[in-house]
């Protein structure tokens, strides 16, 4: 099988139950960019410096965001339709949460991007996260969206950020605070 069917080559492309859109439809940038999520989530699953009990969550996200991503490109007149998304994936995602925060010094400071260069990468997919959600919402605005998936990817992003911090702690990386120019 090919990979091109030059379907596409026009700027529109088929949603799951066949019909025909632009691709620049709500639909295809909420999709889209769970697609760039996720590869960002592939990067960070690679590496070493990840904490041993984040790349299963990581591969749990992973093929969650294909589910999120077929339901986003399926409209609502398809005979397919997806299952309903599982409420217990947030509340997983919040148990990870709070086992990696268990080993985090605790403060009230902004932290920047940046330490390990693998915690910077899970802020550059944390902003992803937040960037798909709106595109999701944009969606909902306009398409039914099932709730589950939007707590899912508000939550994910969260976790990122909480990965992030792990990994400069596993990696003796300091946290970089920002410096309000008000306070210099």
């Amino acid at each position: 099988m090919k990979v091109y069917t030059r379907t596409g080559d026009s700027g529109t492309t088929s949603l799951v139950g066949g019909t025909r859109v632009s691709k620049t439809d709500p639909r295809l940038e909420a999709y889209g960019t769970v697609d760039e999520l996720n590869s960002w989530l592939g990067l960070l699953d690679a590496s070493a410096a990840v904490p041993a009990a984040a790349h299963a969550t990581l591969r749990a996200a992973m093929n969650l965001l294909f589910n999120v991503g077929s339901a986003l490109a399926t409209e609502p007149s398809s005979a397919w339709q997806p299952e309903p998304f599982p409420d217990t994936a947030t509340v997983d995602l919040e148990n990870a949460i709070d086992a990696l925060e268990q080993n985090l010094p605790q403060h009230n400071r902004f932290i920047l991007p940046g330490g390990h260069a693998d915690a910077a990468r899970a802020n550059i997919a944390r902003t992803v996260a937040r960037r798909a959600e709106r595109r999701i919402l944009a969606l909902a605005a306009v398409e039914k969206v099932d709730p589950a998936i939007i707590r899912y990817v508000n939550r994910l992003s969260d976790y990122l950020f909480v990965l992030s911090r792990a990994i400069n702690a596993e990696a003796g990386k300091e946290e970089i605070f920002w410096e309000s120019p008000r306070h210099k």
